[in-house]
């Protein structure tokens, strides 16, 4: 079993920056792949990034067409953490950021896993 909290939402202003974390405990963490998503109020769950581990010392990165050139994300196996950077925020990135993780790359995007965090909430004033 995985457990996986979030942790470094907050309120932010346009144009600012953020880095979420999400801390895993349990499992073999460095085979799994590791997921962002977000929620924001009255609309779908939607994909935000994920990395994969591909051997060796490399990772394979996704990222929803919305965020790209503007999240980053990375992980830090020695401390089973994967992080979100989140710069040059909008209003519109404002939602609840869950982080999820899975042993295939195509679970994870396709939020079709067991492992999911509890949450942690990102608002962009304007």
């Amino acid at each position: 079993q995985v457990q996986l909290v979030e942790s470094g939402g907050g309120l932010v202003q346009a144009g600012g920056s953020l880095r979420l974390s999400c801390a895993a405990s349990g499992g073999t963490f460095n085979s799994y792949s590791v997921g962002w998503f977000r929620q924001g109020t009255g609309k779908e769950r939607e994909f935000v990034a994920a990395i994969t581990f591909t051997g060796r010392t490399t990772y394979y990165l996704d990222y929803a067409d919305s965020v790209k050139g503007r999240f980053t994300i990375s992980r830090d196996n020695a401390v089973n953490t994967v992080y979100l950077q989140m710069n040059s925020l909008k209003p519109e990135d404002t939602a609840v950021y869950y982080c999820n993780a899975g042993l295939t790359r195509s679970s994870v995007v396709a939020g079709q896993t067991g492992y999911w965090g509890q949450g942690t909430q990102v608002t962009v004033s304007s």
